[in-house]
């Protein structure tokens, strides 16, 4: 199951940029991933939820994953359509010398975070 891997990756770089961030936790987090990846969307959720259970800086936060479908270009004849993961010849010319435009990403697309409340006083330099 790579998708382990691929979420904790992903969950690590969240982490990160939401601590540089000054965020108190994690509420969301939104992928976009493409068809062509192969990751299984469900298996990317069981995934986050096991390791957000035992990371309470995920605490309640979600995982929204949006799937990006296959989009290539013939290098042929210059014909752009959409496909699936299986049926990859041009359908103008029949060719199978294709370009892959999309249907491999694997990105985060967005965090939502909890931000300390600006006027909550900084007892840190308090003696």
């Amino acid at each position: 199951m790579h998708e382990l891997g691929i979420m904790t990756g992903v969950m690590e770089s969240v982490e990160t940029a939401a601590r540089d961030a000054g965020a108190d936790r994690v509420l969301k987090v939104s992928l976009d991933v493409g068809v062509m990846t192969e990751a299984i969307e469900d298996a990317l959720q069981f995934a986050f939820e096991a390791l957000a259970e035992n990371n309470p800086y995920f605490e309640g936060a979600t995982l929204e994953v949006t799937m990006i479908q296959p989009k290539s270009i013939c290098t042929q004849c210059g014909h752009e359509f959409s496909h699936d993961r299986f049926h990859m010849l041009c359908p103008e010319c029949g060719s199978p010398f294709l370009q892959l435009l999309e249907g491999k990403e694997l990105q985060i697309s967005s965090i939502e975070v909890d931000m300390p409340d600006e006027d909550e006083p900084d007892n840190s330099d308090k003696e």
